[in-house]
């Protein structure tokens, strides 16, 4: 037993240090994504050291893991209802109560009416899809009378996209920041009330052993996103599956860069993938939205056989109390603004080598 916990020790040792390297490699960013999990497996590591013989270090080792442990939790505790974040109801000036639902719906998923369902069910004014193809476009018709305005990037290479609204979108783009095949949706839109604001949908490539061997093209999208953000005076929000989680460097970079506020901080985790194993599961479905966007309710509704959970936002835009939440708002430094340019030229140049049509193995 001394040696088990000696092991889990060390390894946890090597899971926090992981992602202090500044390297692109997915060893050194996957870790990243287990923070949570990694948390509580060193909390149990140290209620296990107690139950054992010790030795004469043994206190050092306890005392080992109790610093990753604050080291862990001084950064997730920000995720959660004990961090203090002031919220704000709607007011008369405000616009109408607005809904959103964003889900990875996994390319290769069949059960295309629990998601019609789903949307059926909650009636979001829009609703974005990612990994959608062919398939799910055609399956997705059914609710095109009630989503009258739509744009939609049909792939088959599990990066297709699809966006549908009640709400006129007056234009919309398809943005292909760092690969042809890697596109990213950016929708203006006006509400009946007068309210105009810019709905941006993501999905770059993960960094995994399985599919981009770095993270570069991912973070090179996100930042370059980041970078398009800053030239829009509208009110924006940006949605999608961002393969990434809010504590990493590249997702603080964006929100520095982009200067918008992440709803979960002091709110919660929101995670959703993977949506089949709640013990595993990580919160890279990613939102962040401009200081005029106030953020009602955010989570995670049900799971309709993708391998993530969709993500559902009730939101209002409110220009006169926009000041409160400047506050919230963090701004790149030089050095920042340095790096991020540096980590877009990386993305562009970074080969994913993907296949046209991805089939189901």
């Amino acid at each position: 037993m001394w040696i088990f916990y000696l092991s889990l020790t060390v390894l946890l040792l090597i899971l926090t240090l992981l992602p202090k390297i500044q390297h692109s490699h997915w060893v050194f960013r996957v870790p990243e994504f287990g923070k949570i999990q990694i948390t509580f497996l060193i909390l149990f590591t140290i209620g296990l050291g107690f139950t054992i013989h010790s030795s004469e270090k043994f206190w050092y080792y306890q005392c080992l893991l109790f610093v990753m442990f604050i080291h862990h939790s001084a950064t997730l505790v920000k995720y959660t209802p004990l961090y203090p974040v002031k919220k704000y109801s709607r007011k008369h000036h405000s616009s109408e109560k607005l809904h959103f639902i964003s889900a990875n719906v996994y390319q290769f998923n069949k059960d295309y009416d629990r998601f019609i369902q789903l949307v059926k069910e909650y009636q979001p004014e829009m609703f974005l899809t990612m990994e959608s193809n062919g398939d799910w476009e055609q399956a997705l018709k059914t609710l095109e009378k009630n989503y009258p305005y739509q744009h939609k990037v049909t792939l088959e290479n599990t990066y297709g996209m699809h966006f549908y609204s009640k709400i006129k979108i007056e234009s919309s783009h398809t943005h292909y920041f760092v690969a042809d095949d890697i596109p990213s949706i950016e929708a203006h839109l006006k509400t009946k009330d007068g309210f105009s604001f810019v709905f941006f949908g993501v999905h770059p490539p993960p960094p995994s052993p399985t599919e981009e061997k770095t993270s570069k093209e991912r973070d090179g999208d996100l930042l370059s996103t980041a970078k398009k953000v800053t030239e829009i005076k509208k009110p924006v929000i940006v949605v999608g599956d961002f393969n990434n989680v809010a504590w990493s460097k590249s997702s603080i970079l964006f929100r520095k860069t982009s200067h918008l506020i992440d709803p979960r901080i002091g709110r919660s985790f929101v995670s959703t993938f993977h949506a089949k194993y709640r013990l595993l599961r990580f919160p890279i479905d990613l939102m962040f939205h401009s200081e005029d966007i106030f953020i009602e309710n955010l989570k995670t509704l049900d799971n309709f056989g993708s391998d993530h959970l969709p993500v559902y936002c009730e939101f209002f835009i409110d220009h006169e109390q926009e000041k409160k939440q400047e506050e919230r708002i963090d701004y790149a430094t030089q050095e920042e603004k340095a790096e991020a340019k540096e980590m877009i030229e990386e993305g562009k140049k970074e080969d994913g080598q993907r296949d046209a049509i991805v089939t189901e193995d």
